[in-house]
Parts: structure tokens; C-alpha cells; sequence
């Protein structure tokens, strides 16, 4: 019998499980290490995309459960090395994106998928942003929408090209974001839940999605007694409040 026989942990990657610069402290890989060798069960449970993840989750964090990504409306199998369950957003990609770029010209519309984060408009600070974040990066052309349609996000300003600067915002763009969020409940609410991820990107999945509702399943499916959840921001909320 092993200490965390009971026992599924999950933990947000960005300023959770790294630092603020990104890496991964080794400390941190040396607990992860341990809670498994004693019978724990551990992934990470993250708003990042696949493409988000290639270069920084998969392969590079242990963990001996599929990642949960997408916020929760996806599960990767490391092993298979592909989705082994996404929900879907029951809605048009491209009358949804559209709108909301016409709406809110000043932002930045990405549709993120399972090869690669999508942009529907030029913007080299984004292409800066995602090299930087070694994630693939291309634009939507001829009006032809990546499927399946899992989660998209709207982004400020790309003043520098890391993550750590979107978490800076001036009241201007707070306000850009309230009225955002306003809107896509408003007229979108009914199938996609919106959380703000850091102060200048807000992200939208399909409705009843979310980080606890991954765990849950995830510990259902193990048979473990005990959900532990870690994370800092908006969208760990729910699962924090929700986990044992």
C-alpha cells in the first residue's frame, strides 16, 4: 500500500505548477515524482491547447493519467498520443468568431485546435507571442474553420510576447474585457461557458465543460477515493470549491 493509494491529484500548469517565468521548478517535478512512486495518480489540468502543450506538458511533466486540457473539454492520452475525449462547442465557428471580431475590433480572435492556434486576423505580435510559446501558430483562410470546434480565445494587446505580460492590463483594456464577457454571455451563453484565464485573455469552452468536471470523470473512471486539485486563477475556481 502506498501513501496516495486514494488519491488523484490535479494541478494548473501556468503559475501553479511553474514559475513565474515559465519553468518548471525542480522541486516541484521532485514532489510529483514522489506522490506517484508512493501510489498517487497526478496529471495536469489546463486551459492549454495541444499545440500549447507540445512543447511544454507533453513528454516533459510526469504524469501517469491523460492530461486534461482545453480547460476540461479535452483529454490527452500521452501513450496513444492523441485525444482520447474532447466536447465540442454546438455552434458555427465562423458566424461566432466573426462576430466577435467585428464586434470588438481592438481584440484578437484565436480558435484553438488540436494541430495548431488560429488567428482570424495579421497580427505579427501574435506570431511573436506563439514562437515564443513554441506553439504552432497559422490563420484561418478562405473562411475555413479547424474542426473540432473546442475552445477559442480573445487576447489584448501583444505588447511582449510572453505569457506573464498578459496578466498586466490597464483599466482601458479591463473594460474592453468586461463589456467582452458581458456580450458572450449575453449572446452565447447558452453554449459556451467564458472565463478570464489572466487579465487580457478571456476563454471560452463548451458549457458544463470545465477543470472539475474533468477531474471528476477522470477519478471516476481510476476509482480513486480522494480529488486534490491545485491552481490560481479564475478558471481553477470551480474546481477548487469542488475538489475534496
Amino acid at each position: 500500500m502506498g501513501l496516495f493509494d486514494d488519491v488523484l491529484l490535479t494541478v494548473d500548469f501556468d503559475r501553479t505548477l511553474t514559475a513565474t517565468d515559465s519553468t518548471i521548478p525542480q522541486r516541484n517535478m521532485e514532489a510529483i515524482r514522489y506522490f506517484m512512486d508512493n501510489g498517487g495518480v497526478f496529471t495536469v489540468n489546463t486551459g492549454r491547447s495541444v499545440p500549447m502543450s507540445a512543447e511544454h506538458v507533453i513528454g516533459k511533466v510526469p504524469a501517469n493519467a491523460p492530461l486534461l486540457l482545453y480547460n476540461g473539454s479535452a483529454d490527452y492520452d500521452m501513450e496513444a498520443g492523441k485525444l482520447s475525449r474532447y466536447v465540442e462547442i454546438p455552434l458555427d465557428p465562423e458566424q461566432v468568431l466573426t462576430d466577435i471580431q467585428e464586434k470588438f475590433p481592438q481584440l484578437n480572435v484565436e480558435i484553438q485546435a488540436l494541430d495548431a492556434h488560429y488567428l482570424l486576423r495579421k497580427n505579427p505580435g501574435w506570431e511573436d507571442y506563439s514562437d515564443h510559446n513554441q506553439c504552432a501558430w497559422k490563420y484561418v483562410q478562405n473562411n475555413t474553420y479547424p474542426q473540432p470546434f473546442v475552445k477559442f480565445t480573445v487576447y489584448g494587446e501583444f505588447r511582449k510576447n510572453t505569457v506573464a505580460d498578459m496578466y498586466e492590463a490597464t483599466e482601458e483594456e479591463l473594460e474592453d474585457f468586461r463589456r467582452l464577457t458581458a456580450y458572450i454571455e449575453e449572446t452565447y451563453g447558452h453554449a459556451v461557458d467564458a472565463f478570464r484565464a489572466c487579465a487580457r485573455i478571456l476563454d471560452m469552452h463548451a458549457k458544463g465543460c470545465g477543470k472539475l468536471n474533468a477531474a471528476r470523470a477522470l477519478q471516476k473512471n481510476l476509482g480513486r477515493k480522494y480529488l486534490v486539485c491545485v491552481g490560481d486563477a479564475e478558471n481553477d475556481l470551480t474546481m477548487l470549491q469542488g475538489a475534496d
